[in-house]
């Protein structure tokens, strides 16, 4: 029976060279939504609201799906110390890799000089003013923004950190009750699994979310952009590139990642946040991609909503450059030379403010602009604002992806450090073994991703 069970396994599990994966789906999305939008602008524009679709979607899975993994791996762990553990760990880890990001973006910012000769001229000012009027949060309302007055309100608006800090005191809670608790602990299993199922079928649609969300990117931006800001848009690229490369290789290393089942269980993901430029879009299916990899499910609940406020790798390093850029092109206008000592000034003032980012429209921006207005002259910060903001959606693409890979790969890092990894589930990852291991742990969503090589 177990050698008919393996051989019916691997059955499911291969597929004709023509059908291609969701992944391989997603990049022929990517593709198509490119070309029509470079081709026939107005249809790009036009199909935009696929990508709206998509993206409701996905943020209807977003807090039952944090809730009832939260609930589930805390409560149904027992021990409680190791939350509080847990998050000093993540929090660690956090501030490290984003401050070694803030350097590296401040490094080859001064290497390429993007912003020599670049012109800083009024243009975009009704979202220049639109994102002046938006003020980033201190440390003190940033940490009030964590717990939520209503849990309900949270869930609606989405505010993942507020769904974080409600569902671990529930989940404590849970714990706490013991047997009396385990009807909730059993229905939030459950949901958790319908979830994971329920982001499935929503992933169907992800090739053509995507596709509308690139026509539209091209359509509106057009490749103009390229010439004018080509070499900030190729700095901010190589950054990524050398940071990926360089600091996640160290991590992988050091924490003994299993990279290349790693990198093939993030491709889904990165690839859906590249191109929809929404960390949130991807959240369900990371979460889903770091389970199967082996990672427990409270730290996965846990550590990825966590890092969508603490842990945004791209986009620290994209604050880096792009304020010294200002800061280059601002010498044009007769502003002195901003020193190295000042940058680092200004970086480690970065590592402050980029915490409260939390619930902010375009968050990268405004903590921009409000960083500029300390080391720059007040008109400069949202001219420098303003020519960004003309290709700040091609950059987002590559610091959101790079957002979701950081924190799928914390999300290892503190499983690693917790000795919770499991290997022998990373090994199985995108086998015919995986199938048969998640059917006999009691995880059919997990099965049927597996089964069709998602």
């Amino acid at each position: 029976m177990a050698g008919e069970n393996k051989t019916a396994v691997g059955e499911t599990r291969r597929r004709p060279w023509w059908r291609l994966s969701l992944t391989g789906w997603i990049l022929v999305g990517l593709l198509a939504g490119g070309v029509l939008g470079y081709v026939r602008p107005d249809w790009g524009n036009a199909v935009f609201f696929l990508r709206d679709i998509f993206l409701n979607l996905i943020k209807s899975v977003i807090a039952p799906l944090v809730f009832s993994t939260l609930v589930v791996g805390i409560a149904g762990g027992g021990d409680l110390k190791k939350v509080g553990r847990m998050g000093v760990k993540a929090l660690v880890y956090f501030e490290v890799v984003t401050t070694v990001a803030l350097f590296i973006g401040l490094g080859v910012v001064n290497l390429t000089k993007p912003g020599v000769g670049v012109s800083l001229t009024a243009t975009g000012g009704a979202a220049v003013q639109q994102i002046q009027q938006t003020q980033p949060q201190t440390l003190v309302q940033t940490l009030v923004h964590i717990f939520p007055a209503s849990v309900v309100d949270a869930m609606v608006r989405g505010d993942v950190l507020q769904i974080v800090a409600f569902s671990v005191l529930f989940a404590m809670a849970v714990s706490a009750m013991g047997e009396r608790g385990r009807p909730i602990l059993r229905a939030c299993e459950s949901l958790s699994q319908i979830m994971f199922r329920f982001t499935g079928y929503v992933m169907l649609f992800a090739p053509v979310g995507v596709g509308a969300a690139m026509a539209h990117t091209v359509a509106t931006q057009g490749l103009s952009v390229l010439k004018n800001l080509g070499l900030l848009i190729g700095s901010l690229y190589l950054a990524l590139a050398v940071f990926v490369v360089v600091v996640f290789g160290a991590v992988i290393l050091l924490a003994r990642v299993p990279a290349r089942k790693f990198f093939e269980a993030v491709r889904e993901p990165a690839a859906i946040a590249f191109a929809t430029t929404s960390s949130e879009s991807a959240l369900p299916k990371a979460m889903e991609a770091m389970e199967r990899l082996g990672v427990p499910p409270r730290i996965v609940g846990f550590v990825i909503p966590t890092g969508y406020s603490f842990n945004l790798d791209g986009t620290t390093l994209y604050l880096a450059m792009a304020s010294v850029f200002v800061a280059q092109a601002a010498e044009g206008s007769g502003v002195p030379h901003m020193g190295f000592g000042q940058q680092v000034v200004m970086m480690l003032t970065l590592m402050l403010t980029s915490k409260g980012v939390a619930g902010v429209p375009r968050s990268a921006l405004v903590i921009l602009l409000a960083t500029l207005g300390t080391f720059l002259p007040n008109n400069i910060g949202p001219l420098g604002v303003a020519v960004i903001f003309g290709v700040d959606e091609l950059m987002d693409m590559g610091r959101t992806c790079v957002n979701v890979v950081g924190n799928c790969l914390a999300t290892v890092v503190v499983a690693r450090w917790e000795g919770e990894f499991d290997d022998r589930r990373a090994r199985a990852f995108g086998t015919p073994e995986e199938v048969a291991l998640d059917l006999k742990e009691g995880e059919p969503a997990f099965a049927e991703a597996a089964r069709l090589g998602d």
